[in-house]
């Protein structure tokens, strides 16, 4: 049975959390699908939220791709300063739909594609968990018209009944890392793009401003050098997913021959992930000792001999199932001589893209992850980053087709999500999870279980989790 109010994390202003005892759930209408959360994982891109609210670019208004009156008729759309219900990660059961659904079915089970990228705001995208409602709350309600992508697709994805919720809910922060990795790269030039020929830092400087999203700039430099750090907008390549490539010679397509097809890991790529031991970085650990890739080595990098412990206990003996090095270090305490094929940044610091330079091998690629604010810059030694022809990548969110991808890996079983599981919650204790996120207290993700009352913040400690543990957790009293 249905009950007429249920318990939900609310975000009613900037850095304000409520646990709302009693807000509405709402009778789905024709396009609607009203579903129970199995389980919400928590996400540092929800403190962004948490920081910004109404000001973030995913939290204001839908401007197009869907009819306005329709919009109207959607109760969990909340843009502007309308208090939203955040958390993306989640996997779903369906309990009731309007007449007029096509995607889904009472008593299915789905993941939640998060992000609405054919429903524009000014500055971004929607996404469910921002601008619509998302899944720290018991029941959400979601509606056709607005998660069904103008080619049919819809987000909810039908799952197994086998699988942990954990595993599944855990494809949308896999399917982030898969995106960074799969991106394909444009090796031709479009209008918007930039070529430049010359070596005068003052210049280029004023060029970047001139770049506009997603495009390329190409320096050739013609046998001449800057002789000074250049100022580059390094959050740029995050979130604008502007490009840069150089020559030191004078032919633009040397420099187009030098950018990869896509940002994946090579044979024999010896990786460096720096911020290795928080949630994201263990993931990018595990990804890349998991994609078959043949030769790599893998260091992971961490400030917290502890998280670097629990990176050994999780990433250690995948490493060893296939055959493959991981090396972990503290920087305060070991310092590395090796360059680098493939640099992964974890952490928002600009200051970390320049060393990621000094450090790159040659045609090294360094995956900016992090989201350094787009009005971020960095002096960037773009001499040594030329001549050695070095490649900055940078993706925000995932795909549909990266969650597919990741679900098929965990249904498989190549990919085990829950590996990367620190501590479980039900509602009471989600407002403390999502602070022990902001404060990196644990070394990997927290799932909120909504169904399970009076549940607060529980570091798992040395115990694993899987199915028999989320089995014994739903079942207790």
């Amino acid at each position: 049975m249905i009950p007429q109010t249920q318990r939900a994390v609310q975000l009613v202003g900037p850095d304000q959390l409520i646990l709302n005892e009693s807000k509405p759930v709402p009778s789905p209408g024709p396009f609607q699908i009203l579903a129970k959360i199995e389980v919400c994982g928590l996400c540092f891109s929800d403190l962004k939220l948490l920081k910004q609210f109404n000001g973030h670019v995913r939290k204001t208004e839908v401007v197009a791709g869907i009819d306005p009156n329709a919009l109207r008729e959607i109760p969990s759309y909340v843009p502007g300063d309308k208090p939203t219900v955040p958390g993306h990660e989640t996997v779903v059961h369906v309990v009731a739909v309007g007449d007029k659904v096509q995607k889904a079915e009472v008593g299915g089970r789905y993941l939640v594609q998060t992000d609405y990228r054919w429903l524009p705001t000014k500055s971004s995208a929607s996404a469910f968990g921002y601008n619509f409602e998302g899944a720290l709350q018991e029941y959400v309600l979601m509606d056709e018209r607005a998660i069904v992508a103008p080619d049919g697709e819809s987000m909810l994805i039908p799952v197994p009944e086998d699988l942990s919720a954990s595993s599944i809910a855990l494809c949308e922060p896999w399917a982030c890392v898969e995106d960074a990795y799969v991106d394909k790269q444009r090796r031709t030039l479009r209008d918007g793009d930039i070529v430049y020929r010359g070596a005068n830092a003052d210049e280029v400087e004023q060029l970047f401003a001139k770049l506009p999203a997603n495009g390329l700039i190409v320096i050739c430099q013609g046998g001449k050098k800057f002789g000074r750090p250049v100022t580059v907008p390094v959050g740029r390549f995050h979130y604008g997913a502007i490009r840069m490539i150089g020559t030191t010679g004078d032919n633009v397509e040397d420099a187009l021959a030098a950018i990869p097809p896509t940002a994946e890991i090579r044979p024999n790529d010896k990786i460096n992930v720096i911020g290795a031991g928080g949630p994201m970085g263990t993931m990018h650990v595990i990804r890349d000792l998991c994609q078959g890739v043949p030769g790599v080595t893998v260091y992971g990098g961490d400030l917290s001999d502890e998280r670097l412990a629990m990176l050994n206990k999780l990433a250690g003996p995948v490493a060893a199932r296939n055959q493959l090095t991981l090396r972990t270090y503290n920087p305060t305490k070991d310092k590395l001589t090796e360059k680098f094929d493939y640099i992964v940044l974890m952490a928002p610091v600009p200051a970390l893209v320049v060393q990621a330079v000094t450090d790159a091998a040659p045609r090294g690629i360094i995956n900016i992850f992090a989201g350094i604010p787009a009005d971020k810059t960095a002096a960037i030694d773009l001499d040594a980053y030329i001549q050695k022809q070095l490649y900055f990548i940078g993706t925000s969110g995932s795909t549909l087709d990266d969650l597919k991808a990741v679900l098929k890996k965990v249904v498989s079983r190549q990919l085990d999500t829950d590996l990367s599981v620190a501590a479980v919650s039900g509602l009471d204790g989600a407002i403390d999870g999502i602070r022990a996120v902001e404060k990196n207290l644990l070394p990997g993700k927290i799932l909120v279980y909504p169904e399970k009352k009076g549940l607060k913040l529980t570091p798992l400690g040395d115990q694993r989790w899987n199915i028999e543990a989320e089995k014994k957790l739903l079942a207790a009293s």
